[in-house]
């Protein structure tokens, strides 16, 4: 299983980023996503998840209302819209998959390597 994350960048508070994780070596459209972040000299956090089907959908109360999951089963990817960011939101962002389908849990199972956004105020 490999997982390609994109997308990070440097942005002021209060602008936006999308990421992107590209899923490949495996049947993406049956797995629970996604995205944990760690933030320097912090240990790795839930962000968001979202189910096989993209009907569920679980967030972090710190990104709720700001952040949104989404997925494209036909494109084995899965997407981060991140708005209103603030400088606490910097971070390395990882994907995963998950070890529920349906979010019955958010475990890893498999990450990938990490994008980095930084957010400046």
């Amino acid at each position: 299983v490999q997982l390609q994350a994109s997308g990070g960048g440097s942005v002021q508070a209060g602008e936006s980023l999308t990421l992107s994780c590209a899923a490949s070596g495996l049947t993406f459209r049956n797995y629970g996503m996604g995205w944990f972040r760690q933030a320097p000299g912090k240990g790795r956090e839930f962000v968001t998840a979202i189910s096989w089907s993209g009907g569920g959908v679980k967030y972090a109360d710190s990104v709720e209302d700001r952040f949104t999951i989404s997925r494209d089963n036909a494109k084995s990817t899965v997407f981060l819209q991140m708005n209103s960011l603030k400088p606490d939101d910097t971070a390395v962002y990882y994907c995963a998959v998950l070890r529920s389908n349906e979010l019955r849990s958010t475990e890893g199972v498999y990450w990938g390597q990490g994008t980095l956004v930084t957010v400046s105020s």
